[in-house]
């Protein structure tokens, strides 16, 4: 079975894996019950740039056989300007991924709680939820394997379980399939939606990922004979967490609109409407969300260390596995003491707002290299996909920072 899987699926699994987090599922949750199914144009808009960013990026795995970082490195020549972006990229991603690590394992435990809510232990008179630490040991355990292949099973098989389980959850509430082909195709901007709007977007183009695609891309295929199977992998694995995206706003469109919007509160609702199967579907889902996403945020983290600072080293080497580890262990650690790490997430998001547009710049020059790329540099067609993705990433970026801001 995992084998069959493995045949459809490759390094986009990890993508995939990524932006389908606990984060993603709660934005998706309040544009579906805030707004209905009128916001899934956005979704779908994100998913088709993530596609063609994703695709640039293992496209320079391939080629250069580089990671991004690296590619970067020898792209940017000017000593001030490659420190001051090797800086952003460090901060957003690697102290970034700490801070939303936390998020993930809390995202898994509550995702865990809707099924079974008793996860508490006193010791010394203090109730600890062992659930963080169970969490962290078996992502451990599945990082320690130090095997792309295994490590991409695991994935592969969580992805399509956590998908199975938040479509049987959208059929299951009976939407109206009109509704839905008009949030798709209609460009709705329903009043106070914006927000919602560039949280999708923020939530699904992920910078972490073009770094983590050109580097996993390299494991998996060691020739130039891979390119067309990444680009179909890219299409069908992403194409996947968009249709998982679009299914948890439809199943949150069927809520009623006074509800809460925590996923504890999503899961209740929809148990006395649509049956306990329903609860137990969603719960089981968004634990497998904050498991993928606790992996690659991990294993994102150590890819984009090395590459920005030029580590010629292997998976094995203990400077790659103290990193990822490091970031493993300040999840847990604020996860399971229920500490709510905001300054270093807003340093984060700030950092990331900043670093979307430039990482975009950036990629599409390396793509467009003829030195670098030869024959697989862009075409004059991608070049101007990539330029309206660019410009629309400047817009979130500088849209996002405004709203902080004035926030």
């Amino acid at each position: 079975m995992i084998k069959k899987l493995t045949s459809y699926f490759g390094p986009g699994t990890f993508v995939a894996a990524a932006f389908i987090g606990p984060g993603t599922i709660t934005i998706c949750s309040i544009a579906g019950v805030k707004f209905g199914t009128d916001l899934i144009w956005a979704l779908v808009l994100s998913i088709l740039a993530t596609i063609v960013l994703q695709n640039m990026s293992a496209r320079i795995g391939l080629v250069t056989q580089k990671d991004l970082g690296t590619a970067m490195r020898h792209v940017v020549k000017h000593p001030l300007l490659k420190s001051i972006l090797m800086f952003l990229v460090v901060v957003a991603i690697v102290f970034g991924n700490a801070a939303y690590e936390a998020g993930n394992i809390s995202g898994a435990v509550m995702g865990f709680s809707v099924i079974y809510a008793d996860t508490l232990v006193s010791i010394g008179g203090f109730q600890l939820d062992y659930l963080p630490l169970l969490i962290g040991v078996i992502c451990f355990f599945i990082l320690n394997m130090n095997s792309y292949k295994k490590i991409e099973n695991v994935l592969i098989v969580l992805v399509v379980l956590m998908s199975l389980s938040f479509l049987t959850t959208a059929i299951i509430t009976q939407p109206s399939y009109m509704a839905l082909l008009q949030g798709v195709f209609l460009l709705k901007m329903p009043s106070d939606s914006l927000t919602t709007v560039l949280a999708i977007v923020g939530t699904t183009i992920v910078p972490y990922n073009l770094f983590l695609h050109s580097s996993i891309v390299q494991e998996k295929w060691k020739d130039l004979k891979g390119l067309k199977f990444a680009k179909l992998d890219s299409a069908i694995a992403i194409g996947l967490g968009g249709i998982v995206s679009i299914a948890v706003v439809v199943a949150a469109s069927r809520l009623p609109k006074d509800k809460l919007l925590s996923i504890l509160d999503m899961a209740e609702t929809l148990e006395p409407l649509y049956g306990v199967y329903a609860k137990y579907l969603l719960g089981f889902g968004f634990f497998a969300a904050g498991i993928t996403s606790t992996l690659t945020a991990a294993l994102a983290a150590a890819y984009v260390l090395k590459g920005c600072l030029g580590w010629k080293i292997a998976k094995s080497h203990p400077k790659f596995k103290w990193t990822w580890r490091g970031i493993l262990f300040l999840g847990v650690f604020f996860s399971s003491l229920g500490i709510n790490p905001i300054e270093l997430i807003q340093i984060a998001q700030v950092s990331n707002a900043l670093l979307l547009p430039f990482i975009a710049i950036i990629l599409l020059a390396i793509v467009s290299n003829q030195k670098l790329m030869g024959e697989f540099k862009n075409t004059w067609l991608q070049n101007a996909v990539g330029i309206l993705i660019v410009l629309f990433c400047l817009f979130l970026s500088l849209k996002s920072l405004f709203m902080m801001y004035s926030g």
